[in-house]
Formats: structure tokens, sequence, C-alpha cells
């Protein structure tokens, strides 16, 4: 889209810019005929072909008025034509914009909280697993997270969190203990999704689990850098 208006823009340039040539030709052959016109031959004219070559000039002069106020209006045009597209252009970096960051394909940052959960070495304790960590996401979603990550895994729709063995895959990649779950938008609705009555994180630390809140002004939040795949989607 962006190669388009730009193409439309350098054809307009170009096209201002061959009228304008044209209509300084067209002056300067008029100018070059006046200097050229013997003035002791119109002095030796009888009235009437004077009044003719005084009619003919006249007509020209016209013409050539005409002519220029049809380039400027073309120029004008065309600035307004510019402006336009140069709105349009705006406006669509804009949409592209709010689309990648809505499909996780731009690093963000912005005020939000970091969960941070740590395997204990308590054997009567079980290791944090994929599930816990789908729990607290899914929690964060519904109090507004605008985005999150986990331990630098940029959660998308698409984003797979599963248990493989002994260890945890977030996007396909192996993840450990401590797991940072960063999340962007209100802290105090976050924290309380998470630390309110019924709050899984708050049931977590009951239980023994090693898990911290933090609040942060300034949270980054990594694009998603994996290929988004659709099975059934034409």
């Amino acid at each position: 889209m962006k190669e388009k208006l730009k193409k439309g823009k350098i054809t307009m340039i170009i096209i201002a810019g061959i009228v304008c040539f044209i209509l300084a030709l067209v002056m300067s052959m008029q100018f070059k005929i006046v200097n050229e016109t013997d003035i002791t031959s119109i002095e030796s004219m009888r009235e009437t072909e004077l009044r003719t070559e005084l009619a003919n000039w006249k007509e020209k002069y016209e013409e050539a008025n005409t002519k220029y106020e049809e380039t400027i209006s073309m120029i004008n045009e065309y600035k307004e034509t510019d402006k336009s597209n140069n709105e349009t252009e705006e406006v669509i970096n804009n949409e592209l914009e709010q689309i990648n960051m809505s499909l996780g394909k731009t690093d963000v940052q912005g005020s939000g909280i970091e969960v941070i959960l740590t395997d204990t070495n308590n054997e009567e304790i079980p290791k944090i697993n994929a599930d816990d960590l789908l729990v607290i996401v899914n929690a964060l979603k519904l109090a507004g997270a605008e985005a999150i990550s986990i331990n630098d895994e940029r959660i998308i729709n698409m984003s797979d969190i599963v248990d493989v063995d002994t260890y945890i895959k977030v996007n396909g990649n192996r993840i450990l203990s401590p797991y940072v779950i960063k999340a962007i938008g209100n802290q105090t609705y976050l924290e309380s999704q998470l630390l309110g009555n019924g709050g899984y994180v708050d049931d977590l630390q009951k239980s023994g689990y090693s898990v911290e809140i933090q609040k942060n002004d300034n949270v980054e939040i990594l694009k998603y850098n994996g290929e988004i795949k659709t099975k059934y989607i034409e």
C-alpha cells in the first residue's frame, strides 16, 4: 500500500512538471513573436489590419491566461490530492500498527505487573506446571491485560502452553523456573484478579508455592517471533 501511495505521488509531481513546462514553452514562443515583430511594418499597416492584429493578440493573451489559470488549478488539485494521500497513509499506518499490536508482532511497553513463580526445593510441593501458568494467563486476560508474556515468550491467541516430560513449553520453546509472567494493563485490576478472594496466586501462596507479584510502571514485552499459521482459514 505504501509503494502505491509513493508511486501516485511521484506520478502527480511528473504531470505537474510537464504542464508547467508546456505553459512556459507557449509563453516563451509568444514573447519571441513580439520581439521579432517589425515595428516599422506595424506603423504602415492600415487601421483595419491593426485592429485585426490587436484582436488576434487579445485572443492569444486570453488563451495563455486561460491555460495559466488551468495550470494553477491543476497544481492546487495535486497539492490537495497529495495532502489527502498523506492523511490516508497516516491512517493506514495507524491501522497497521494496531493490527500488529493485537497480533503481538511489535514490542510494547507500559504500566503493569510481573508475576514470578519459582519451583521450591520442598519435595512435598509439586513443581509449577503448564496448567498453573495457563490459569494465571487467563485470569490476566479477564482482568483486561493488553499484552502478556512468559519468560519473554509473547502470548497470542494461538500460543500453546504445555507440559513436555519434566519441563514446560511456550510457543514451542522450552522455558525453565523461575517463570516470569509479564502483563500490561491496569495494575489494580490485574493484581486483584490474582490475589483477591479465590485468586489463583493467592491459592498457590497458601499452598506453599513461591509466587511474587511486582508492580512495574515500565513493563517491556517483546514481540511474537513465531510464524502465525492457520489450518482451516483459506
